[in-house]
């Protein structure tokens, strides 16, 4: 039984200013999640296999290619993350009058 590994994923060819850009990024940013994103998409660049990532990084090969994907698809854009609003209330906010 022959067990097919899984094909490299890399990001997308980057030019020197979109290096320039994820370097800044990876320099000033505030947030974990984005400066984490764009170190993955920056080694990945670097020709860095995802393997070689999850390991400096210590996160999941899935992780990684998520995020190469997502940056391949909507470039800079992919590195924000979307926070959501979360679970819903579970009681209804509007106002209930009482009438007396």
């Amino acid at each position: 039984m022959v067990v097919a590994r899984r094909p490299d994923v890399f990001v997308r060819p980057l030019s020197m200013e979109e290096g320039r850009k994820l370097q800044r990024i990876t320099r000033t940013a505030k947030d974990p999640v984005k400066l984490r994103r764009a170190i993955v998409v920056m080694t990945s660049g670097q020709g860095q296999s995802v393997p070689d990532i999850t390991s400096l990084m210590q996160v999941g090969e899935d992780y990684v290619r998520d995020v190469i994907h997502a940056f391949n698809e909507r470039g800079f854009d992919a590195l924000n993350p979307k926070w959501s609003g979360g679970r819903p209330p579970a009681i209804s906010l509007r106002c209930v009058s009482t009438s007396a």
